[in-house]
């Protein structure tokens, strides 16, 4: 019986926890400010990488205004 309640209590623990069982960031604030804008700046440098990637900040060869291609 002890343990069916003991059993029904970690449940009930468990299942109401918003989020992960460990904290992601730490619970100092300073360390978590800095926590959250490493990631952010990690985040924000998945779109750089995404681009070298494909190669689509590589320069367009087309030019956009018409030339004469002959002597002038």
């Amino acid at each position: 019986m002890r343990r069916m309640i003991l059993a029904v209590l970690l449940a009930a623990a468990l299942t109401t926890s918003v989020g992960c069982l460990l904290p992601a960031f730490s619970g100092d604030r300073v360390r978590r400010t800095q926590q959250l804008i490493f990631t952010s700046e990690n985040q924000r440098a998945i779109l750089n990488f995404w681009e070298r990637f494909w190669m689509l900040e590589m320069p367009d060869h087309m030019n956009p205004q018409r030339v004469h291609g002959g002597v002038i």
